[in-house]
């Protein structure tokens, strides 16, 4: 018998369905030679510190750090996923072959290779690797079964990620909250959670801080069009005034006029974060609301894997995007162009090398009827980046206009779109190029008049004042793109790509991490910003180590775990490493006899309530 072992139940009846296992048992379906059970995500979970010592079940700073000689798995207390795990047990010792048919992730392999060896597992066991649940996918899958192996530091990286949150999150929270927390309160410390919240409180000091100045712009007014002194902001007003007597009754003369064409590539297709911080701008909803719909999106196979952190398509996937365009019949007046020629075969979006496990999120093709409300807006923008990727770029005729007045320099600029090309598919409707521009930039999308070099006549010169303005708060979007580069502003896409290596968290687990600072009630929503609060900015504040706070640092661990799942770092080593680092942040936190004290919000979690289950992250 051959036992596929799924992470989810409406998983397990699309294959069950596909291998001929239609009769249904208790915990699992069978047919022909095929066992198809399923997994509700995390069955097990690393061992928590009282299960290997009763010394550390009571808090207390004398026992820290803890560091268990080997780290063991149990069973989570949990009357139905025991029942279902002794199923899963009792198929296990009576198959002759094991098909792992966990979700195709890190977190994915965990979940099942957990499972497996709290059974005992001693049968050969393969590895079913696909990136959508369409019927198709899973055929060629089962096809194309891979060695259990070739996921080994896939499971190395996932095991050292929970065992570095296990080492970190249960030491560090004890630690702090003995120290610095009333008793009975939890100061909750996470290898994620606590460098974002500390990008969310940098930020509230940096607005806190900021004193605002006062500038003046020196602007101009010719033949309609509004152009800007090339000598930038005054921040003295006698010299702006100086500036506009000096020029003001003198004639403006054209000095130069520019055509330069350019070109305008399309959006790149989406990853997780992109699709989150994209619906956040649109709509204003939460990473985690965007992971719900998404995931929902795909388990109703309309679109691909969606936990991935690349933009790209592997190669092999050319030869079948022209079918995934038919099949989109909703949108045949848009794909209709693409069919009617051979498609292009851009490095932007075809690219090996940046694509590991999986590839950017795009529609299967399959029929987007089955969709309601929430999931038929996102599948509709998923839909058009998807297209739009196989249109021409965007061809324009940037202008732009020097005029001088006196010794005072002018610059007009104006964009005359000649071909939409890929802005086609979104009609009249902003597009995500356009919502990029920060407030206050002026658009140089008008058209200008045609201008002569040599020409003159009189203007109307005038200051504007107006004065420097603090950075934003984050809202959901602005925190994931900070979390994706490690805290640092980046708007250039590929410079972005190139630093997700050293971001905090997986595109995974970042939604995840902001609802947590959300309970913990260390941020707070006000409107779209997301603001600390008193809790969140005194524990950043009495956080003396930088390994705890640093978006840098916590990078570089990211950075690590990636090169676990590659080969090309040992576990041992990072696990190690962390364990000469919690000891030295104990050491730390005990010398400190300042006598701070943090106070909690009445209804953050306590000892009593803490969920056993979970590790901070």
């Amino acid at each position: 018998m051959i036992l596929c072992i799924t992470e989810k139940p409406s998983v397990a009846r699309d294959i069950a369905q596909i291998l001929g296992a239609t009769v249904r048992r208790d915990g699992y379906f069978e047919g022909g030679d095929y066992h198809v059970t399923w997994t509700y995500g995390h069955l097990c979970c690393l061992k928590e510190p009282h299960d290997y010592t009763p010394l550390w079940q009571r808090w207390s700073l004398g026992s820290l750090p803890m560091i268990p000689p080997r780290f063991g798995i149990k069973l989570i207390a949990d009357r139905g996923i025991e029942n279902q795990f002794n199923t899963i047990k009792d198929q296990i010792a009576q198959a002759d072959e094991v098909i792992n048919c966990g979700d195709a992730g890190q977190e994915g392999e965990l979940i099942q290779r957990w499972v497996m060896q709290k059974a005992q597992i001693k049968c050969p066991v393969k590895r079913l690797w696909i990136s959508s649940l369409t019927d198709e996918s899973i055929r060629e899958g089962f096809q194309n079964l891979r060695p259990e192996k070739d996921f080994d530091n896939l499971y190395h990286a996932g095991l050292s990620r929970a065992i570095g949150d296990w080492i970190l999150g249960m030491n560090a929270t004890r630690l702090y909250s003995l120290k610095y927390s009333e008793p009975g309160n939890v100061l909750s410390i996470g290898r994620v959670q606590t460098p974002t919240l500390a990008l969310i409180v940098a930020r509230h000091h940096e607005i806190a801080n900021f004193k605002p100045e006062d500038y003046w712009e020196l602007k101009t007014l010719y033949r309609d069009v509004t152009f800007n002194a090339t000598s930038g902001r005054y921040m003295d007003q006698a010299k702006a005034q100086e500036a506009l007597a000096k020029i003001t009754g003198q004639p403006l003369t054209i000095t130069d006029v520019t055509e330069k064409k350019g070109k305008e590539a399309p959006p790149r297709l989406f990853d997780l974060t992109s699709l989150q911080v994209e619906a956040n701008k649109k709509w204003g909803w939460s990473a985690d609301e965007t992971l719900k719909l998404i995931q929902s999106l795909y388990e109703k196979k309309v679109t691909t894997y969606p936990r991935v952190d690349t933009t790209y398509l592997s190669e092999d996937l050319y030869p079948k995007i022209p079918g995934i365009l038919q099949q989109m019949t909703p949108y045949a007046p848009l794909t209709a162009p693409l069919l009617t020629k051979k498609l292009p075969k851009s490095k932007k979006v075809f690219d090996n090398a940046k694509v590991t496990d999986h590839h950017a999120i795009i529609p299967t093709g399959q029929s987007p009827s089955v969709l309601v409300g929430d999931e038929r807006k996102l599948y509709h923008l998923i839909a058009q980046r998807f297209i739009a990727a196989f249109y021409p770029d965007c061809s324009f005729l940037q202008t732009t206009v020097l005029a001088k007045v006196v010794d005072q320099g002018f610059k007009a600029t104006g964009k005359v779109i000649t071909d939409p090309g890929w802005r086609a598919v979104y009609g009249s409707q902003k597009e995500p190029a356009d919502e990029d521009k920060k407030d206050g930039e002026e658009s140089d999308d008008r058209i200008l008049p045609p201008f002569t070099v040599g020409e003159s006549g009189p203007h109307k010169p005038s200051l504007k004042q107006c004065q420097t303005k603090p950075p934003k708060y984050y809202n959901e979007g602005t925190l994931l793109r900070a979390m994706e580069s490690a805290g640092k502003t980046v708007d250039d896409e590929e410079l972005r790509e190139a630093m997700k290596e050293n971001g905090i968290g997986r595109p995974s687990t970042r939604a995840a991490i902001i609802e947590t600072l959300f309970k913990r009630k260390y941020i707070v929503r006000q409107r779209k910003n997301i603001m600390a609060t008193q809790a969140g900015i005194d524990l950043i504040a009495i956080i003396g180590q930088e390994l705890l706070k640093s978006a840098k640092l916590t990078g570089i661990w990211e950075r690590k775990l990636r090169q676990i799942e590659r080969g090309e770092y040992s576990p041992a080593e990072f696990i190690n490493e962390l364990k000469g680092q919690i000891s030295e942040i104990v050491l730390d936190v005990l010398q400190d006899n300042s006598g701070r004290r943090i106070d909690i919000p009445a209804d953050a979690p306590s000892k009593k309530s803490r969920s056993k289950k979970s590790t901070p992250k």
